[in-house]
């Protein structure tokens, strides 16, 4: 059930996508994709109940505290996703080019509904995050919205 979305979105005769399943591990992954499809954008991945749960991220991961990125929730990706690069063929649902932008081990320190609060340890990002749950709004429709923001170390 938690890769049906996933799996329906992909013909998997013709792209090199993993199929996947759900897996176990004791220690959770992170990775952030660079996606070159329609409008260039980042995928953020996080490890939770054996999937890759996943936000598309126009703008990318921010570097700086005080920066807040729009974060949009897609479907959950299988954890072999995670070393995925390459290109997914035209006419295949997010069709252009993957590239790993940062990957390591993850720590979650909080999971809610409406916010996440993670900390990812890679090369590139290695601080707390937090992800908060938008209300829809005229500006904002949809229930996927999240924004994405480097938490403040005190």
């Amino acid at each position: 059930m938690a890769l049906e979305e996933y799996q329906k979105k992909r013909d998997f005769k013709k792209t090199s996508e993993p199929k996947g399943g759900v897996e176990k591990r004791d220690v959770k992954i992170f990775v952030v994709q660079r996606h070159d499809s329609r409008r260039l954008h980042y995928d953020l991945r996080l490890e939770r109940d054996g999937v890759l749960k996943s936000w598309a991220v126009p703008k990318g991961v921010p570097l700086d505290v005080g920066v807040k990125r729009m974060a949009v929730k897609t479907e959950d990706h299988p954890l072999g996703y995670a070393g995925f690069e390459g290109t997914i063929p035209k006419g295949e649902y997010g069709a252009g080019s993957v590239k790993i932008w940062d990957k390591g081990t993850l720590e979650i320190n909080k999971w809610g509904d409406d916010e996440i609060v993670f900390t990812p340890h890679g090369e590139k990002i290695n601080s707390p995050y937090v992800l908060i749950k938008m209300k829809s709004s005229a500006r904002f429709p949809g229930e996927n919205n999240w924004l994405l923001f480097r938490k403040k170390i005190r």
